[in-house]
């Protein structure tokens, strides 16, 4: 009879692909998981766990979605799915932020309008249509990522509910006096012609003038003569037109110098310096020297024009730059207006909001302050008060939306008052648990050092400050009232009817100012983002049922220290008197393969579309679960390739599990734990310690020990080992043997385990493996718990005596490399080793069972210690090893070389124990 051997083998065979395709067979999922309504069935299957709330951060809509963006979605997947499995109710809500500048730019630029020559509302519809569009691309480019929520019923902040909630944030705040209008300088973005809030400043190198300028000393006080000038330093020429004062520090030495034939005063410890750099240092001499309290009050001359500079004292001036004398302009900067308060100063701050000077300086009206810089240098020189010109690089704050440099500039804003509450922020700041845990010591200190918060932006895209003025008296009128009927018809109409109807169709009938004024008109400025965006968690967590106040978690970028994280908590505090979260989780930057920022202009810039579309979105997501994304994180089309190389492993190890389990059966075929072999229980030791450490992970948001652990399983303990010496077991044995079955029943606990753990990373690869998975029931493997770490598998006598075990295995695996590579043998089945072992080393390789099949060699003699070994044997770590071709032939059926083969006369091409399972086999198919 001729008998085809290879039918008689176990060998395995699924339908599961040996390749991804992940491109192609993630939509087909993702389409899947829309059918069948996954996230409702999720919610549904959760509802009654504890819930866990990540409150998404909005991102902005106006653009593709980058790899900053892929890197924040899929983390936050990872920990809602991953929270889910972990026996909680973690519903998602993604959100989108929708109002600012950016859009305004893009609608006048794309559309060539020019926003001054059409309607508010009109300009504002086009910028709502703008957002919306977007929304709808990133929301399908976020699903692509295989990120799971409802999406169908996402938060925006154009939304009537949204903006409503936010008016009731702001009068609330309002109410407790946090709210108020002040002259003062603030940011301002005369590109964008808006003030600007400290989170919407970023700093970039910039080329300014250095002057030295000369103050006329009129009125000494009896400490300077006449004939002295005051020295100070600026970088803004075009500051100096405000200027109303020089402040000293009261601790600080002053020096008059003669130089020159000119009587000079700055700090005695930055003369040198000074004098050096202006090319006088030779021949000065120093006339008397003070303290700078001392100089309080004295009077000195404005270099271009015909009013005073008074000398005052300031704890900002340092010794670090310039003279030590500060040109102090109140309208140009904070410090110098909180001096200028404190001594009743005048604030000038004669720029309007083009930039432009206006006509309280008749000599520059009109001019751009930047170039401005020229003429009023080459005025000081003629004037005769330039004591020194150069230039100097520094770093300057920069507007983030148009990348133009910034200035202060005192306006009348409206304002949240920071320090009416800052004490309880710094107490709410420790409260929270913050990871990285120096997110705590930065949130401290931003809230610590920050000025109160300009909210009013003279924008129009954006939600309106709800506050009316008297026509009579000019009195801001806001109260509850006003407030809560300006709610309801933003509930109903949206913000829009702010700019389409007149204030008295806005306010509550019968309203009356104080004054008993009956006619009103609308503030104009419409409020910082952040004011939008800080407002989420009473707009979306306390709305929304199934979420919850305050989020367990908030997840971004670490620059939302100074964003989203320090405007929610301001609100949050403000209003509910505690932080919005429990807990802010912040992830690094992009960096390249070589650490480089990345940048267009570099040409480096990593696009998760085309990812996605080349390589798949779980190599996305296994690339964001390699890295510790708490700091920097690189990426290069390099390091995609090294993931997708672990990925591959992975699959691989899945499809080897899958394919070996296609005749079992998990209520019929499992073997009892106390009956598994040993080899076997070893096996289940290593997967429940690498689950439980896999589990702790997730729980403390390290992904990449989930991956380092998962990786290192499945090409380490099961691919170079196990499932590797399992082999000959698996498909050579008889189908229902006990050899057989057990080895299948810890497949499919390794399987059914793993499949698990990697489902909130590998999103799609582990829905496609559960189709596949024996006995399984649900329809996704999204709707399944984790299994409890099996603890009565954790064996610490035979970890300990397999890891040594294992460590002699690898120097025996030394020897038959390198008889492989002297042509003795060529696969290891040829092989029979000899070993020579010392006394500990023979103890460990006598209590192996099946030690051919730990080796994968046909034959294994094994000395006793003491025994000589031939010359020609390869010395190793505790034995030598000598490696020869095994006697016998080898066996058509399993490969191994043995000296039975042909013993049975109806198989003469088979060893004794593949004819006793040819035999069964047959008889099976009768």
């Amino acid at each position: 009879m001729t008998l085809d051997y290879g039918k008689t083998l176990n060998l395995p065979e699924t339908k599961f692909p040996m390749r991804g395709n992940l491109p192609q067979r993630e939509p087909m999922i993702q389409k899947r998981w829309e059918e069948i309504r996954l996230y409702e069935k999720v919610q549904e299957k959760q509802a009654n766990r504890p819930k866990f709330i990540l409150h998404d951060g909005p991102p902005y809509a106006n653009g593709n979605i980058h790899l900053g963006h892929a890197l924040n979605k899929i983390l936050k997947d990872f920990i809602v799915k991953s929270k889910t499995m972990d026996g909680y109710n973690a519903p998602y809500v993604p959100g989108w932020d929708t109002h600012g500048l950016p859009i305004e730019h893009a609608i006048i630029k794309n559309k060539g309008i020019n926003r001054h020559e059409i309607s508010i509302p009109e300009f504002r519809e086009m910028c709502k249509e703008y957002a919306l569009q977007f929304i709808d691309k990133q929301r399908d480019q976020f699903k692509r990522l295989g990120v799971r929520g409802d999406w169908e019923h996402p938060y925006i902040s154009l939304l009537p509910k949204y903006e409503a909630e936010q008016i009731r944030v702001f009068g609330a705040m309002a109410k407790k006096g946090y709210i108020y209008k002040g002259l003062k300088p603030v940011y301002w973005c005369t590109s964008c012609e808006t003030a600007l809030a400290e989170a919407e400043i970023e700093y970039a190198d910039k080329t300014s003038p250095s002057i030295y300028v000369k103050f006329p000393v009129i009125d000494g006080k009896g400490k300077l003569p006449h004939d002295s000038s005051i020295v100070i330093w600026t970088t803004t020429p075009w500051t100096l037109p405000a200027n109303v004062a020089i402040a000293v520090g009261s601790e600080y030495e002053y020096a008059l110098v003669e130089v020159d034939g000119e009587k000079l005063v700055l700090a005695k410890e930055l003369v040198e310096k000074v004098l050096k750099e202006a090319g006088l240092a030779d021949g000065y001499s120093i006339l008397q020297t003070c303290k700078g309290s001392e100089l309080e009050h004295v009077i000195a001359k404005h270099p271009l024009f015909d009013r005073e500079s008074r000398v005052v004292l300031g704890n900002h001036v340092t010794l670090d730059a310039g003279t030590g004398c500060v040109h102090t302009a109140p309208g140009h900067g904070m410090e110098d207006y909180e001096v200028g308060l404190a001594y009743g100063l005048p604030i000038l701050a004669p720029i309007d909001n083009q930039g432009k000077f206006t006509k309280e300086v008749e000599a520059y009206e009109g001019q751009f302050y930047l170039k401005a810089n020229k003429q009023i240098t080459a005025d000081l020189h003629e004037a005769g008060r330039m004591l020194h010109e150069a230039k100097t690089d520094h770093s300057y704050p920069h507007c983030w939306r148009c990348k133009n440099p910034v200035i202060f500039r005192a306006t009348e804003q409206w304002f949240a008052s920071v320090d009416a509450f800052r004490e309880q922020l710094l107490k709410q700041v420790k409260e929270v648990k913050w990871t990285p845990s120096w997110g705590e010591i930065r949130m401290h200190n931003m809230v610590a050092d920050r000025q109160d918060w300009c909210i009013s932006r003279q924008r129009v895209w954006g939600v309106p400050i709800p506050i009316f003025y008297c026509k009579d008296c000019n009195k801001e009128l806001i109260n509850e009232a006003t407030i809560e009927h300006v709610a309801k018809l933003f509930e109903e109409h949206g913000s829009q009817v702010w700019f389409e109807r007149e204030a008295d169709e806005l306010l509550p009938e019968g309203t009356v100012c104080s004054c008993g004024g009956t006619h009103f008109r609308k503030e104009t400025d419409i409020m910082d983002v952040w004011f939008d965006s800080g407002s989420s968690h009473m707009a979306v967590c306390q709305q929304r049922d199934e979420l919850g106040w305050p989020a367990d978690l908030y997840l971004e970028g670490s620059d939302q220290y100074r964003g989203w994280f320090q405007s929610s908590l301001i609100t949050g505090v403000a209003v509910k008197g505690r932080a919005p979260y429990k807990e802010v989780l912040s992830h690094g930057f992009l960096l390249d393969g070589e650490g480089r920022k990345m940048s267009k202009s570099l040409g480096n810039v990593v696009d998760p579309l085309k990812v996605m579309e080349q390589m798949g979105a779980d190599i996305l997501r296994l690339w964001v679960a390699s890295v510790d994304y708490r700091s920097d994180v690189r990426v290069s089309d390099a390091i995609l390739k090294q993931v997708a190389e672990v990925y591959r492993k992975i699959r691989n190890t899945l499809r080897y599990l899958l394919g070996n389990l296609k005749d079992y059966d998990p209520v019929t075929n499992e073997v009892a734990y106390v009956d598994l072999p040993e080899l076997d229980r070893y096996a289940l030791n290593k997967l429940a310690r690498m689950q439980e450490r896999v589990m702790q992970a997730y729980r403390n948001y390290e992904f990449h020990v989930v991956f380092h652990e998962v990786n290192n399983f499945c090409a380490v303990d099961m691919s170079a080992f196990y499932l590797d010496v399992l082999k000959d077991r698996l498909y050579t044995s008889a189908p229902d043997s006990l050899a057989r079955r057990s080895a299948q029943t810890v497949l499919y606990k390794i399987l059914t385990v793993l499949v698990k753990l990697i489902a909130p990373i590998l999103t799609h690869t582990a829905d496609e493996v559960w189709e596949f998975v024996p006995g399984a029931t649900e329809e996704s493997v999204q709707l399944v718990s984790w299994e409890p770490v099996h603890t009565e598998w954790m064996d610490d006598k035979l970890e300990k005596k397999w890891e040594k075990i294992l460590e002699v295995r690898g120097e025996i695996a030394k020897a038959l490399e390198e008889a492989r590579k002297e042509k003795i043998i060529g696969q290891s089945l040829m092989a029979k080793v000899d070993l020579y072992p010392s006394e500990r080393v023979h103890e460990i390789l006598a209590q192996t069972p099946e030690l051919d099949k730990v080796l994968i060699v046909s034959q294994v003699n094994l000395h006793q210690p003491g025994t000589e070994a031939p010359a020609d044997a390869g010395q190793y770590e505790g034995l030598k090893v000598l490696v020869s071709l095994a006697e016998g032939e080898k066996c058509e059926r399993c490969w191994t070389v043995t000296t039975d083969v042909g013993s049975d006369p109806d198989h003469p091409t088979i060893c004794a124990r593949c004819a006793e399972n040819v035999v069964y086999f047959l008889d099976q198919q009768e």
